[in-house]
């Protein structure tokens, strides 16, 4: 569905010398990146702010030209063929509204169904459905304008994929939102993967997106592309240590073991800390299980966040 191979996109940024006297200088904000990404896959793009994520979206829809490098999307050239290109896909832009402002919702969407030759038939099943697992209705009839930030993201969220796009970019799609609008935008996100295998390309800093909805992540820094791979694979890796709770059948006035650190005890219940490069789990389950009677016990695995923070504060790929 999309094949990128050594891209690169470079700006020209000019700073002040002195008084009256400035200069150019030549950023490289994408770094000759490559990957392809496959029909239905969800992937999440990931990265601290300037780290190229934004202008990798903007090539792909056809907003950017590359400097260099190969680009195709569902078999185009994005900035090349651009309008049967916007045809075929959807996209929303964090905080920025696609739909118009002083017109209410439905009038947007009816906009919407012209400009994209949407069949009746098919524009009125996909809005009934976007309406039931959006809840639209409460504001169908407002201007754009005048709805919460939690009520536009959902109104232009069903916009972008009113016309049944083969491709959808969300770029920071929950950003500045409350828990329940985030909720309803992710069982959304879930909803269309799942029955129309919609591939889509994620940009957040919100990582509970990443963890509820992608099994694939990229990372990207200083516009070059650092992992691309399952999700689990990155915590695999570079999840750092882990922890096992552990509730005891009766009461132990030592419980240490080795290749593991007690870090909290608390009556029948402690928790041990360990390094999943130096033991696994089923290797400290097997050592706690055979020195002490246990009545039940779970491992933890380490935040998604606080992986990603680790990655890049260290500086581990």
């Amino acid at each position: 569905m999309i094949t990128v191979e050594h891209l690169v996109k470079e700006f020209h940024v000019f700073e002040r010398r002195g008084w009256l006297r400035r200069r150019t200088r030549l950023v490289r904000a994408v770094d000759g990146i490559s990957f392809t990404i496959t029909p239905g896959e969800l992937v999440g793009y990931l990265g601290p702010n300037g780290a190229g994520k934004s202008t990798t979206i903007k090539m792909l829809t056809g907003i950017l030209v590359p400097s260099a490098g190969v680009v195709q999307v569902n078999g185009r050239v994005p900035w090349r063929e651009r309008v049967a290109h916007v045809g075929r896909i959807g996209a929303v832009f964090g905080q920025r509204n696609t739909l118009w402002p002083d017109l209410p919702v439905a009038d947007s969407f009816d906009l919407l169904r012209h400009i994209y030759h949407i069949p009746p038939d098919r524009y009125r099943a996909n809005l009934q459905e976007f309406r039931d697992l959006l809840g639209l209705d409460d504001f169908m009839g407002f201007p754009v304008r005048t709805l919460s930030l939690g009520q536009r993201m959902r109104a232009n969220l069903a916009a972008a994929w009113l016309h049944d796009p083969d491709i959808v970019f969300l770029d920071e799609p929950t950003i500045g939102l409350d828990v329940v609008a985030k909720e309803h935008i992710r069982a959304f996100l879930q909803r269309v993967k799942l029955e129309r295998g919609t591939t889509v390309i994620l940009t957040t800093h919100d990582l509970a997106d990443v963890e509820r909805l992608c099994e694939r992540v990229m990372m990207i820094d200083h516009g070059q592309l650092l992992f691309d791979g399952k999700l689990a694979e990155l915590v695999e890796r570079f999840g750092g240590e882990r922890e096992l709770v552990v509730d005891f059948a009766e009461s132990y006035a030592d419980v240490a073991v080795d290749g593991a650190t007690v870090t909290q005890r608390e009556g029948l219940r402690a928790t041990y800390r360990f390094a999943r490069a130096k033991i696994t789990a089923s290797e400290l389950i097997s050592r706690v299980s055979a020195r002490y009677r246990l009545r039940d016990l779970s491992v933890r695995e380490p935040e998604i966040e606080a992986t990603i923070r680790r990655i890049y504060e260290q500086k581990l790929l």
